[in-house]
């Protein structure tokens, strides 16, 4: 009964999650690359002129295969298939979190309420990453997978956790390796649990050796990474002006800043509970949160200085989400300790940096006085509550920091005319179309249009975020944003000259369109 109580709570959290706060979007960040390029994989000629499918960046990942085998074997289309894996590894994540909790000595209620404290989710500043992703890409399933490893290693269910690592280690190598690296140390140290601890790693060299299958595939098609080059003056100047959060030195510093704080107050909880934190939790928690600091000197150094152009693919930096992490789940289980033995005072105290990340991401920056009101209200509703009911109040959360505390975590972007837009273009244009959006600059609608018509488009700025992997797309990017800003009715015959079959406006020219409405003008080139 305990199980099916456990994974019931498990799911539930995880729905309230995606419907309700942190939430989730489609093809509002990543997704706008990842869908386009799953597919063109599933027919080579949809967006076959699009320069962005041309040069997928899919090959270290079973992401693609998942989602192909899925949508083939429901007749689901991308969308749902991805929305079902982010449900699935979100409450994935959220056991883990219960289970970190429960070896440290708590009981289910006040485990349920870490695990829903965790489960706000926070924004990590400066390499721009979310503990719970709102987008349904490779990382935000590998991320949660990664949280149910550390539970299950904090049990020694070591082959449970090397299988979930594994996993991980298939959607999103970067984002396991750490863990990886750190579990090598727990693995080899002597311990009379040390054969069952190695067993973890038979999961991985399995995960490795299919990963390399895949990899060698899709390379010897054409799609292989460089891995070994260097930047060169003209790279280093695309990624810093596209991508400058992989580069620390464009960093504020009160970016850097916040994340010695954070480590601050995350050795601050662990002092305080130190004695409930078993050898699994302490090593991998503080191991995975040291390392994550330390990626900030090992980038400077290794992109920097050595300009090794494997470090914007990978983005080390992206470790700091462990970091944060484990700040926010050690404030947690401190308060709830307290809470158990009944010292509200200092409840509210950890409970107060653990409901604050959620409202403030960048504790060193200004501050928006009414979130910090709340984030202290909500922690003090918790202490008071008592054990018995400060779940409820935790739970209350989803619906106060969005609906009190204004937090809004993206826009809504999808809009009745750029559906319609879509809609015409997929019914009453060439399949090969090329379509170009040249006043809407660092807008989104273009990759929303690209996956909802399913029509190439000739460049957009979300599209110049893959400068990192691959130096032609970059470079064919770069020459197609220049070529297309500061729109002129002269330019047509040059769009024309250039491929473009189709121009899309927000404003009308003295000829008749193809298409409008009230947002979009499209006229055909030819």
């Amino acid at each position: 009964m305990k199980s099916l109580a456990t994974a019931a709570a498990c799911i539930a959290l995880a729905l309230l999650t995606f419907f309700q706060f942190p939430g989730h979007t489609w093809l509002q960040q990543d997704s706008q690359i990842y869908a386009p390029i799953l597919e063109h994989l599933r027919d080579p000629a949809v967006l076959r002129n699009d320069i962005l499918v041309l040069h997928p960046h899919v090959a270290f990942t079973l992401y693609d295969e998942t989602a192909l085998a899925l949508r083939a074997i429901t007749g689901a289309g991308f969308r749902e298939v991805l929305a079902a894996q982010q449900i699935a590894t979100r409450a994935l994540g959220i056991w883990g979190l219960l289970l970190m909790a429960e070896a440290l000595g708590l009981a289910f209620a006040p485990a349920f309420l870490v695990a829903a404290l965790c489960s706000l989710g926070a924004a990590i500043a400066g390499p721009s990453v979310l503990t719970f992703e709102y987008e349904p890409t490779p990382r935000a399933f590998a991320v949660p997978l990664m949280i149910c490893t550390i539970g299950l290693a904090a049990h020694r269910r070591h082959l449970g956790a090397g299988i979930a690592a594994a996993a991980a280690f298939l959607y999103h190598a970067p984002t396991a390796l750490p863990f990886w690296g750190v579990y090598f140390v727990v693995a080899l140290w002597p311990h009379q649990e040390r054969r069952a601890r190695l067993a973890a790693l038979m999961p991985l060299a399995a995960a490795v050796a299919l990963l390399s299958a895949a990899a060698h595939a899709q390379s010897a098609s054409g799609y292989a990474q460089r891995v070994f080059a260097r930047l060169d003056s003209a790279q280093e100047f695309l990624q810093r002006m596209r991508t400058s959060y992989v580069w620390i030195s464009a960093w504020p510093t009160a970016t850097i800043l916040h994340h010695l704080l954070v480590l601050s107050v995350l050795v601050a909880a662990f002092v305080r509970i130190r004695r409930v934190v078993g050898v699994e939790s302490r090593v991998l928690l503080l191991g995975l949160a040291a390392l994550g600091l330390l990626t900030m000197p090992l980038s400077w150094l290794l992109l920097e200085q050595f300009h090794w152009g494997l470090v914007p693919q990978v983005q080390p930096m992206r470790t700091l989400l462990f970091l944060t992490l484990g700040m926010q789940f050690l404030t947690a289980a401190a308060g709830a300790r307290a809470l158990v033995a009944r010292r509200p005072a200092e409840a509210l105290a950890w409970f107060a940096f653990a409901y604050l990340l959620p409202l403030q991401p960048v504790l060193t920056g200004p501050f928006v006085w009414s979130r910090l009101n709340l984030a202290l209200a909500l922690a003090a509703l918790t202490a008071l509550a008592g054990i018995r009911w400060a779940p409820a109040v935790a739970l209350a959360a989803f619906v106060a920091i969005p609906m009190l505390g204004g937090v809004v975590n993206y826009p809504s972007l999808h809009t009745p005319d750029l559906a319609q837009l879509s809609a015409w273009a997929r019914a009453n244009t060439p399949r090969d179309a090329v379509f170009v959006f040249p006043d809407v600059n660092r807008g989104l609608a273009p990759g929303i249009f690209r996956t909802e018509a399913l029509r190439a488009v000739y460049v957009d700025w979300k599209g110049g975020g893959q400068v990192n992997y691959l130096k032609d797309l970059g470079e064919q990017w770069w020459f197609r944003w220049r070529q297309t800003r500061n729109f002129k009715p002269t330019a047509l015959p040059q769009y024309a000259a250039s491929g473009i079959t189709y121009v899309v406006l927000q404003e009308p020219l003295p000829r008749a369109p193809q298409f409008q409405n009230a947002t979009y003008v499209v006229y055909q080139l030819k």
